[in-house]
């Protein structure tokens, strides 16, 4: 568990960094960072609103975080079910404490380019995983286009270039349809009568294919959007990981359907 000092903490070091680069650094090192909550876990809205906080100031120069807010519901057993959560996602969080030898499983957990395990309470080691992914070299991932099918509203047609992969390891290529913001009146469970927010809430996670080492790959993806899903708040976000899940290779986000 976390102490709320902790993220304001956090929240700080995000507040005071200079956000300027954000707007206009498109060399930026793309880094995926995964945290995974839950409604009825009285630690996580601390956590949810650090997330909210570095997605929108990008505190580290040359690094553009990519985030993910990935819902588990093994926590909906105690008064609560989380309408966001979902067993895959459980299953996910389960599949990378087995690749990185942890204990268990546990909420908040932030997991940063499927290899570090953030301590959030331990601010040096936030910021050295950051700065970090400024100097490691990441494959190209592009999308290319974001367009809604004109015969079905509910479409999402999502084009997908990676350049060659140099790495020595073949890598699956996944997309995530995430919605932009969310938010819900928690009823009962520990954060009873709270009203959270949630940023880049990961709704469908696709295995879209593989790319093999000294390969590229290009593709069209058709996706279907939830029912009731508004396209202007959506984030569809492309990334290559190698299997275990091990290392993210690389990341892209495009925001919204054009």
């Amino acid at each position: 568990m976390m102490k709320t000092i902790a993220i304001l903490i956090l929240v700080g070091f995000s507040a005071a960094a200079d956000r300027s680069w954000a707007a206009t650094d498109s060399s930026a090192s793309p880094l995926l960072v995964e945290l995974f909550t839950s409604e009825g876990c009285s630690s996580c809205p601390p956590a949810d609103v650090w997330l909210q906080q570095i997605d929108a100031a990008q505190p580290v120069p040359g690094v553009r975080l990519i985030v993910l807010s990935e819902h588990v519901d093994y926590w909906n057993h105690d008064g609560w079910k989380d309408p966001f959560s979902s067993s895959w996602i459980s299953d996910r969080q389960s599949a990378y404490v087995r690749a990185l030898g942890l204990k268990s499983p546990y909420t908040p957990q932030v997991i940063v380019d499927g290899t570090a395990d953030l301590q959030l309470s331990d601010t040096q080691q936030v910021e050295q995983t950051f700065q970090k992914a400024a100097t490691t070299p990441k494959l190209s991932i592009r999308i290319l286009q974001v367009a809604v099918d004109p015969k079905n509203p509910g479409v999402v047609r999502v084009q997908v270039e990676v350049q060659g992969n140099s790495t020595n390891r073949s890598a699956d290529i996944y997309e995530v349809v995430a919605l932009d913001h969310a938010e819900s009146q928690v009823l009962r469970g520990e954060n009873s009568g709270k009203h959270l927010t949630h940023v880049a809430v990961m709704e469908n996670l696709t295995k879209i294919g593989r790319l093999e080492k000294g390969k590229t790959f290009s593709r069209e993806v058709e996706t279907k959007l939830k029912p009731g899903t508004d396209p202007g708040n959506v984030r569809f976000i492309v990334f290559a990981q190698e299997p275990g899940p091990g290392r993210v290779l690389g990341v892209a986000l495009e925001e919204g359907v054009h």
